[in-house]
């Protein structure tokens, strides 16, 4: 019996400052070749967030975090990145960035299931 697929998943993170370093995650993308799989879930603690800064742009922050979703959904809400395959548009999700919603590293597991995997990465790194 096979043990499953390889899946990769990075943590999303907000950095209100980025000087300061401080930061809370906000969400996961899962990544599964063998399946063409890709996706996001993001739920933001904004009240955490605001304890970090409270003149964040909140607004711009959920704004961000959606736009993750979104790429990761493909369709026209994914604007350039709907052309591109599963693979590319988490690279380009999970590439470093000086931003205030920023990728973590990336992990690697194995997985029968990866939307299930999702689910439950957000609910032990996230909520």
């Amino acid at each position: 019996m096979s043990a499953g697929d390889v899946f990769e998943y990075a943590l999303l993170r907000v950095v209100p400052r980025v000087e300061r370093g401080e930061l809370i995650n906000a969400g996961v993308v899962v990544y599964c070749r063998a399946r063409s799989f890709v996706a996001a879930r993001t739920q933001l603690d904004e009240t955490r967030l605001l304890a970090l800064d409270p003149a964040v742009d909140l607004a711009g922050v959920r704004a961000a975090l959606r736009a993750v979703e979104q790429v990761c959904a493909g369709g026209e809400a994914a604007g350039q990145a709907a052309r591109d395959d599963a693979g590319r548009r988490f690279r380009w999700l999970v590439a470093p960035r000086s931003t205030v919603v920023q990728p973590g590293p990336v992990h690697t597991g194995l997985t029968a299931d990866p939307r299930a995997e999702l689910e439950r990465l957000v609910e032990t790194l996230v909520r």
